[in-house]
């Protein structure tokens, strides 16, 4: 496994790094003031995405792009480090339309829309015309397990009618959101991974109610984690996206790529909260010393670095593997990568914060902001505990063919009674 930056990937890091320092660092103050005026989208929005668009540096995340279609085509591997830069500053995915659940319903779109399809949502996704949501959370289920799913979807003539209730269903609050993915099941009573499918319900549908934009933490996300509940919500059969029955296989194509690509957003947070602590740690004295100067800063700051660089390591082979032998034989690497960078991450910002003091709690910085997103990754990609059961499913799976084997390490019994 080779993870050394190709001279095109290194080229693009340049390329984003810049303007991501260019253009949109220094309008973040201009962004919060908007936001908080309750203006969204920003007004430099439209702006940013024509200019990254013009630099070539647009649908970055795609590998099965076609010659046609706008972007690049990177591979998994090729991006990763693209998604780190991005994920400096929380909005700035979406300049480059590598955006949050667009992607991933770029992703499902790219693989299984029909020709009708394509031309009514995806060709408007890729172009950045309209945003989206997927819906699949519900609040009365545990939804990590995707055969709870209560929502209905059942077929009437030449229309499918949708009843449910969804809820953090990001994106459904932002105005340019156009339609939603939606997953519930078709046939409740059949095979537990055959009974849920995907239906795309543009927003618009008479029944699709939005209830709330539901605050995390305290903080409300412009463009939303919303509820919404449909009521006899009708749309076309051939809104069905792929077949009856296939909506669990295609959940889990979703989560292969996405799933490295909130990964190394991760790893970008991870970075400047490592770069705001190594400051502050330079510019605070107490007790007649720098901060850094202290073992127990200074062990953060190594500490912090190392678990870095692993998370690093770990998700670029995970990139890797996904694109030498898909998600299906990535499984495992997926699932570490959703368990141990969110961790990661949350334990480099608490340090973060620890030597910032007071000031790490307040929007002086966007500490705060970076533990909560390190907080809901913990949830949002699954509960840690769904990963770690995967994990070991598959560690002791993958031990059966050796299973005693380790024995031949045990002391015999001979020579303990020596002894």
């Amino acid at each position: 496994m080779d993870f050394a930056y190709s001279a095109n990937t290194e080229t693009l890091r340049q390329q984003v790094r810049g303007f991501l320092d260019q253009h949109i660092v220094p309008r973040l103050a201009q962004w919060h003031r908007e936001v908080a005026a309750g203006q969204f989208p920003v007004s430099f929005m439209g702006d940013l995405k024509a200019l990254a668009k013009e630099e070539g540096l647009w649908n970055l995340f795609l590998p099965s792009l076609h010659a046609d279609e706008p972007g690049r085509g990177l591979s998994n591997l090729e991006y990763a480090p693209l998604a780190e830069i991005m994920g400096r500053v929380s909005w700035a995915s979406e300049v480059f339309n590598c955006n949050a659940p667009d992607t991933g319903n770029m992703e499902l779109l790219h693989m299984f829309a029909t020709p009708e399809q394509n031309e009514r949502w995806l060709q408007p996704l890729l172009n950045g015309e309209i945003r989206s949501a997927f819906a699949m959370t519900e609040p009365d289920v545990a939804s990590s397990d995707a055969s709870n799913i209560q929502t209905l979807i059942r077929r009437e003539g030449d229309e499918y009618v949708i009843n449910g209730r969804k809820w953090f269903i990001t994106n459904a609050s932002h105005p340019d959101c156009a339609f939603l993915i939606v997953m519930g099941k078709t046939d409740p009573d059949g095979e537990p991974r055959r009974q849920q499918s995907m239906i795309i319900v543009p927003f618009d549908t008479p029944g699709v109610e939005l209830v709330r934009n539901i605050p995390v933490m305290h903080h409300l996300a412009p463009e939303g984690h919303s509820e919404l509940v449909f009521r006899n919500v009708r749309v076309p059969a051939a809104n069905l996206l792929g077949g009856e029955g296939d909506g669990f296989m295609m959940a889990q194509a979703r989560l292969g790529p996405g799933r490295v690509h909130h990964c190394m957003r991760a790893i970008g947070m991870a970075e400047l909260a490592l770069e705001l602590m190594v400051d502050r740690a330079q510019e605070r004295k107490t007790f007649g010393r720098y901060l850094h100067q202290h073992g127990s800063i200074s062990e953060w700051i190594a500490r912090s670095r190392m678990e870095i660089e692993q998370a690093r390591l770990l998700v670029l082979k995970t990139a890797w593997m996904i694109d030498n032998v898909g998600a299906k034989g990535a499984r495992k690497e997926i699932a570490m990568i959703k368990a141990v960078v969110p961790g990661m991450l949350n334990q480099v910002v608490d340090r973060a914060m620890q030597v910032f003091g007071a000031m790490g709690l307040t929007p002086d910085t966007p500490l705060a902001d970076l533990w909560i997103s390190s907080r809901c990754l913990r949830i949002a990609d699954g509960p840690d505990e769904v990963h770690l059961r995967s994990i070991a499913r598959l560690e002791i799976d993958g031990a059966q063919e050796r299973r005693g084997s380790s024995s031949d390490y045990l002391t015999p019994a001979d020579v303990l009674r020596a002894r």
